[in-house]
């Protein structure tokens, strides 16, 4: 049995922002399709939709010619459409078998589980990872023993064992190992030529042209062209994501008050740093430097600033202002003016349920005495509101009454405060609204002129291009490219994270 799936101009809106404006996809049984697209393009809000998982505000699916609506993952799944996510849907005190079978269990006499057969399907599956993972990935493991890979390797299964028609592959390879990764290819090989339709979205150039025979494309929320394998190159691929518009940044990069020095003693200086995802990275970061971490999602950015920070358990040296420091804890890193604005403010960044003013001088308090000189702390956060230009109540009002981009100030003026030299941005500006961001942009010039050091990572490709000195592209972990000058250009960020051959750049796993 085969399937065909169609979606044809769909829209999808969160909060008036437009992540999907026309989205178009086709998919056959026996096909491959990679669905590609840079940062923010509107892949993974398409294949949810197409999953179930969000309804469309505009637009039509079909499946077999026949338009169809899914109201949750369950109506999919019933027309043999399933999906795996980088994000794992595991639960992680249940085991191998339990997490597969969740909510599909086979039954003996319709009235209990078989256990019997649930473990004897699940030794199935994961024979067809054998010689690809450990020994100790069995049926009766419990999911949160096993390493990340591992992990995938049971949502991939998890998928599988509701023998789909149509499977969606969302970043599925981004946490598996060589052997893993051509276990995998080797699998679609034999489910497409049993008739599955596949859409697999992937960061790594290389992949695509592995497994996929066509390639659909999106750019701005739009679905910009697709292509056969056959007839394109790794560049063409990239054009397409990127367009014929020419970066602002290749017209005019940001001037620094003073230039910046390359022979001087860099304010932050990694060596070789391993943590979390990222592996044998090195890099510096001068008084005044604006440094960008670019590439898709996931690929590291986000535990390399934890762990400058000391969030997260590293091994590597690092220095700051040519002294060698090894943080255990973020208190050690704020002692030594550094400071680190996250982008999840809600549950990073603030105390929801407190004031504005409390939020404000979170980081700071001590500063203040014993007791507390209030006076002085408010009006160092007024001072510090205003210079943000912060629209509020009172400093007393709840900072949960702020609007987004206001929150936002609230994050990085808490940190302003302490006057770091050494500030780490996490995606600073999501969620926030054009005008905040303005606003923000020109924050961080000032901040620059001033002789800050940043090391900054945004989702969205114009950022950097836009605000950055230099930008170091992350994929798998690892630095895999350095843009700069002439060269920080759209086409190049893209081209770097996708790993393609053709790309622009300096090359390597260290700058300076």
């Amino acid at each position: 049995m085969s399937i065909s799936l169609t979606a044809r101009h769909i829209v999808k809106r969160f909060s008036g922002v437009v992540a999907l404006a026309e989205g178009d996809l086709t998919v056959d049984g026996g096909e491959v399709v990679a669905l590609l697209g840079a940062n923010g393009s509107g892949k993974s809000t398409l294949a949810k939709i197409i999953t179930g998982v969000l309804a469309p505000d505009e637009g039509r699916l079909e499946v077999d010619g026949q338009a169809v609506t899914f109201s949750s993952p369950q109506g999919a799944i019933r027309r043999g459409i399933t999906a795996v996510y980088q994000e794992l849907s595991l639960i992680p005190d249940m085991t191998v078998t339990e997490n597969i079978w969740l909510n599909h269990e086979p039954m003996r006499w319709s009235v209990r589980v078989d256990r019997t057969q649930a473990r004897r399907r699940t030794e199935e599956l994961l024979a067809l990872f054998q010689g690809a993972v450990s020994p100790a990935l069995m049926p009766e493991t419990p999911v949160a023993a096993l390493p990340p890979d591992e992990k995938q390797i049971v949502e991939i299964l998890k998928a599988l064992s509701r023998e789909p028609l149509l499977m969606i592959l969302d970043e599925a390879t981004a946490s598996l190992d060589a052997r893993q990764v051509s276990r995998l290819f080797k699998l679609m090989d034999a489910w497409k030529a049993d008739g599955m339709a596949l859409v697999f979205v992937s960061h790594r150039m290389e992949e695509i042209f592995r497994v996929a025979d066509r390639a659909v494309v999106l750019r701005n929320g739009r679905t910009v062209g697709e292509r056969a394998m056959s007839d394109v190159t790794e560049r063409d691929l990239v054009t397409l994501m990127v367009g014929d518009e020419p970066s602002a940044a290749a017209v005019a990069q940001p001037d620094a008050a003073q230039p910046v020095d390359p022979s001087a003693r860099p304010r932050l200086q990694i060596d070789r740093l391993r943590s979390g995802r990222v592996h044998d990275v090195s890099l510096a970061v001068h008084d005044g430097e604006l440094v960008g971490l670019g590439g898709l999602r996931g690929q590291g950015q986000d535990d390399l600033l934890l762990a400058v920070f000391g969030a997260l358990p590293f091994t590597g040296k690092m220095a700051l202002a040519g002294e060698e420091v090894k943080f255990n804890h973020p208190r050690q890193a704020v002692k030594r003016d550094v400071a680190y604005v996250p982008g999840e403010r809600g549950s990073q960044g603030l105390l929801l349920i407190r004031s504005i003013l409390e939020n404000f001088q979170l980081p700071s308090w001590v500063r203040y005495g014993t007791p507390l000189k209030m006076g002085q702390a408010r009006q160092d956060a007024a001072q510090m509101g205003a210079s943000l230009r912060l629209v509020m109540a009172s400093l007393d009002a709840p900072v949960s009454s702020l609007s987004g981009g206001n929150a936002q100030k609230v994050v990085l003026g808490k940190w302003l405060l302490r006057e770091p030299r050494l500030l780490l941005l996490n995606d600073p500006t999501k969620g926030v609204d054009v005008g905040a961001k303005a606003e923000i942009y020109q924050l961080l010039e000032d901040l620059r002129r001033a002789g800050t050091a940043i090391l900054f990572y945004s989702s969205e490709d114009e950022e950097l291009l836009n605000l950055c000195d230099r930008v170091l592209v992350m994929q798998d972990g690892r630095i895999t490219a350095e843009l700069s000058g002439v060269s920080l250009q759209k086409e190049n960020l893209v081209a770097a994270s996708m790993g393609a051959v053709e790309q622009a750049g300096d090359q390597g796993g260290s700058s300076s």
